[in-house]
């Protein structure tokens, strides 16, 4: 899978079933290779800030379907 693959698909909090937003980037380690974080755009109103992002470490991720990504996060 690509990370474009990715960056087409919702990210959705299974906590409370909201869209979180979308997929603008990723963190990788370069010694494995391995995604460590997906950066995230936040969907209008899950913010306050503009042009805010959200950093979601990749273990946080719970299921990628064919439409979604669904995560387990708790925001504060």
């Amino acid at each position: 899978m690509l990370l474009s693959d990715l960056q087409n698909k919702d990210i959705i909090n299974i906590t409370d079933g909201k869209k979180i937003g979308n997929i603008i980037d990723a963190s990788f380690n370069i010694a494995n290779g391995h995604i460590e974080k997906i950066i995230i755009e936040p969907s209008k109103g899950v913010f306050h800030l503009k042009n805010n992002t959200l950093e979601i470490n990749f273990n946080m991720i719970k299921k990628i379907g064919e439409d979604v990504i669904l995560i387990d996060y708790l925001s504060k």
